[in-house]
């Protein structure tokens, strides 16, 4: 694919976009959109304002071509003026002149609010908050087919470039077999001091060693092992979970288990765990969806965040010469693994933005429908009135456990989608090991998020 020839239209048209939320990914796109020619980025919307200033300053702009502003004829002077627009609410935006709207802020009942606007505004919409589009993806999808506008996962997050490897597979007649993405935190054993570390955790693990190379035992046997093993490292987190369901939604794939398998895996090992039983893998059926924990030393390289398709390998003879290339192929040569192995946050956003403003293409897929939800289950008794809370990058509700599962409307005894139940109060008693039911939550009616999921059970007629 040549790019260049791709948005040659760049040449010709400036695409101007915004972004809600200047974290770590929104000051990476910043930064970069400063650089491509066609883009430019002249308002920011961040809750701390002085977030999307030294935003801005990071990227170059110096500080006096920036206004803060609290109004929306100050937002209209400013823009006018030429200067770069910060701003505390995305709604203060909704008249400007915009094509994209990056939505970024990672909350899924404002990041559902202003894609919404946006869409009604004319804006194409890229959403970086996997935790409103793993709710409302695919009516906000529709409300932008409808309006003649793009609704898109972003480039730069692993859902969008795993759904473009998909669909690159699918083009050349590849049979995949599994979907995935390694997770964002690699266990890196030091094979001298016998330790794995795992961010800010190290543990000794002297029996790692004859677990290292799987030899020629069973796939399942190495990973029950291993799990065991470094069991007191997490090995599931929700934002994995939340990821692969925008993939499911996108790509029609359905997860392999209701959590996956998540193997600790080195690199070249991927094509034997996630495979099928009957190639000597973990996975009960073809064309499903899972993570990979990877398992390497110090001096190898990280596949934290890539992504990756494992693919049968119909042609034995073209798959050994390629295995001989270093492509890793599993032990008995009936699968193989092609992979990416970073994703790059906002440094990569704008081909999405590009793409929506100069072709109306979106690059997080073409259709997207609900085929799967991010759940909850109760892993304590919890008693009516407990508020449930996500906190942390792990999304992590105390005393709830997130799965994936079929998609279902969300009413009366449905499972609740699991953003919707950060900061839900409950209405009864639910036990341990019980799913989380609409009916056990108090529902916000002044909520955008609950709104927009009614109206997203009723398009697709869901039960």
């Amino acid at each position: 694919m040549n790019y260049e020839t791709l948005f040659k239209a760049a040449k010709e048209k400036t695409i101007r976009a915004a972004i809600v939320g200047a974290g770590e990914f929104g000051t990476s796109f910043i930064f970069q959109a400063m650089k491509v020619p066609g883009l430019e980025v002249p308002a920011v919307c961040n809750r701390t304002v002085q977030k999307g200033v030294a935003a801005y300053t990071h990227a170059g702009i110096p500080e006096d071509r920036v206004r803060i502003c609290e109004s929306g004829s100050q937002v209209k002077q400013a823009f006018e003026s030429g200067k770069y627009v910060v701003v505390g609410d995305g709604m203060l935006l909704m008249d400007l002149p915009l094509d994209v709207l990056v939505e970024g802020t990672g909350n899924p009942e404002i990041g559902a609010r202003y894609a919404e606007a946006a869409i009604e505004n004319g804006m194409h919409v890229a959403m970086v908050s996997k935790e409103a589009d793993s709710v409302v993806g695919p009516i906000l999808f529709e409300k932008a087919r409808k309006n003649g506008r793009v609704y898109t996962a972003v480039e730069g997050d692993q859902p969008s470039l795993l759904i473009g490897m998909i669909s690159w597979g699918r083009v050349l007649g590849l049979d995949i077999l599994c979907a995935g993405k390694s997770s964002e935190y690699d266990f890196v054993y030091d094979p001298e001091e016998k330790t794995v570390r795992c961010l800010e955790m190290t543990a000794s693990v002297p029996q790692l060693d004859p677990l290292w190379h799987m030899g020629t035992r069973p796939a399942v046997e190495i990973y029950q092992k291993r799990a065991t093993l470094l069991s007191a490292f997490p090995q599931h987190a929700v934002p994995d979970l939340c990821e692969m369901g925008i993939v499911c939604n996108a790509t029609g794939l359905k997860p392999s288990t209701e959590a996956f398998f998540s193997p600790v895996a080195r690199t070249d090992e991927v094509p034997d765990f996630l495979t099928t039983v009957s190639r000597g893998g973990l996975l009960a059926e073809e064309g499903v969806v899972d993570v990979v924990n990877c398992l390497r030393r110090p001096d190898e390289p990280s596949m934290s965040g890539g992504v990756f398709i494992v693919v049968d390998c119909k042609d034995r003879a073209s798959w050994k010469v390629l295995a001989e290339k270093g492509h890793p192929v599993s032990r008995n040569g009936s699968s193989a693994m092609i992979y990416h192995p970073a994703h790059l946050l906002g440094v990569e956003a704008p081909i999405s933005v590009l793409a929506a403003g100069l072709l109306k293409h979106a690059t997080g897929g073409e259709a997207l429908r609900p085929v799967v939800d991010l759940s909850g289950r109760a892993t304590r008794d919890l008693k009516s009135g407990t508020v449930l809370k996500a906190v942390g990058h792990h999304h992590v509700i105390d005393g709830v456990e997130a799965l994936l599962q079929d998609a279902v409307a969300a009413r009366g005894g449905n499972p609740v989608p699991f953003y919707l139940l950060d900061n839900a109060k409950l209405c009864q008693d639910v036990p341990a090991g019980a799913m989380i039911t609409c009916a056990a939550v108090e529902k916000s009616t002044q909520s955008v998020l609950w709104r927009l999921r009614a109206e997203q059970d009723s398009f697709f007629k869901l039960q």
